[in-house]
C-alpha cells in the first residue's frame, strides 16, 4: 500500500481532545514555549466544541498512528470582503516529518478555505524555524515583510479594558 493511501486527515471530534492537547504540548515544547502553556482539557474542549466554537482542528494519521494536527479558524478581510483561514498551529510529530503529513494538512486546509470562499490563508512562523519557512515557501506561501505582528497579553488587555469601562 502506498504512503498516500496510508495518510489521511480527519476533522477532530470531542474524543480527540486528549490527543490534541498532547499535540499542543509537543508543539509548545518544540517552540521552547512550555512555560507559556496554560491550556486545560476543559478549556480546549470548550474552545473546539462549546456553544460558540472558536477554532477547528484537523488530525493527520499515517496508518493508524496520529502524526500531526492543524488548528485553524476563520477571520476576514475588510479590504476584500472575503473570509480568511487563519492557521493558528500546525505540528507534525518529528518521526513523521518528511512523509507528506504537513503538506496533506495544508492541502486539506486549502480545500476548506476554498469551500468557504476564502481570499487567503495566513499564519505566523517563528523566524528561527528555517525548515518550516523553507517548507512553506516550497508550497507557494510567501512571508509578509511589510507587517509586524503584535500580541497583547491578558494583563495588558485587562488594563486597556479599564479605559472602555469609564
Amino acid at each position: 500500500m502506498s504512503a498516500d493511501k496510508l495518510l489521511r486527515v480527519t476533522e477532530a471530534t470531542e474524543k480527540d481532545v486528549p490527543l490534541i492537547l498532547r499535540f499542543i504540548r509537543d508543539h509548545a515544547e518544540f517552540e521552547k514555549a512550555l512555560d507559556r502553556l496554560s491550556i486545560t482539557k476543559d478549556r480546549l474542549n470548550a474552545l473546539l466544541f462549546g456553544p460558540q466554537p472558536g477554532a477547528e482542528v484537523l488530525i493527520a494519521y499515517l496508518g493508524e498512528e496520529p502524526a500531526g494536527f492543524a488548528m485553524y479558524y476563520f477571520s476576514c478581510s475588510s479590504y476584500t470582503g472575503l473570509p480568511n483561514l487563519y492557521l493558528e498551529d500546525i505540528f507534525v510529530t518529528p518521526a513523521y516529518r518528511g512523509s507528506g503529513v504537513g503538506k496533506k494538512l495544508l492541502a486539506s486546509l486549502a480545500l476548506r478555505a476554498n469551500e468557504r470562499g476564502c481570499g487567503r490563508m495566513e499564519w505566523c512562523v517563528l523566524s528561527w524555524n528555517e525548515s518550516a519557512v523553507g517548507f512553506y515557501e516550497r508550497l507557494g506561501a510567501a512571508p509578509v515583510r511589510d507587517w509586524t505582528v503584535f500580541h497583547m497579553g491578558k494583563n495588558a488587555m485587562d488594563e486597556l479594558a479599564k479605559f472602555a469601562e469609564g
